[in-house]
């Protein structure tokens, strides 16, 4: 069910309303908080600065990060962290880990959802590292250059 929250759901939705932007961050964080997922979101207040199709290439990565937390890892703590630096925007995304055990072991293998969001990175000229942390836990590293968008 959350994951269906967090999802696109139908082309017959998403057509009669607003592409996401960075300030519905909060409303994502809250729904994803609100199905038990404990999320701190860290974010500048992005003005006019970012065009709106990198505003909703940064809203889909970070919706597509939490929801691989709400799936792989069910209970852990997500730090969302999204910056404007200079001409960059950089997007991180933590998680604690599967307290109940390793959601992603030495068989982990990356699914569609990494590949979507290495892709909508790459159309703006940018990169993204997701994978395991030494510790436990999962992080997404994405850096966009912001100046390809405007």
């Amino acid at each position: 069910m959350v994951l269906g929250l967090l999802r696109e759901e139908g082309i017959g939705d998403t057509e009669l309303s607003p592409a996401p932007r960075l300030a519905d961050l909060k409303e994502l964080a809250e729904t994803v908080r609100a199905s038990g997922t404990p999320v701190e979101l860290r974010m500048p207040d992005p003005g006019d600065q970012l065009s709106p199709a990198l505003e909703l290439t940064v809203y889909r990565v970070v919706q597509e990060a939490l929801t691989n937390v709400v799936k792989h890892a069910p209970g852990a703590r997500a730090t969302v962290d999204v910056a404007i630096r200079g001409t960059d925007i950089r997007i991180e995304v933590i998680d604690g880990g599967n307290p109940a055990g390793p959601s992603c072991g030495p068989g982990f293998m990356a699914g569609h959802g990494i590949v979507g969001m290495r892709e909508r990175v790459a159309a703006f000229g940018g990169s993204l590292a997701a994978g395991p942390l030494p510790g436990g836990g999962f992080r997404v590293v994405a850096e966009i250059p912001a100046g390809a968008a405007t």
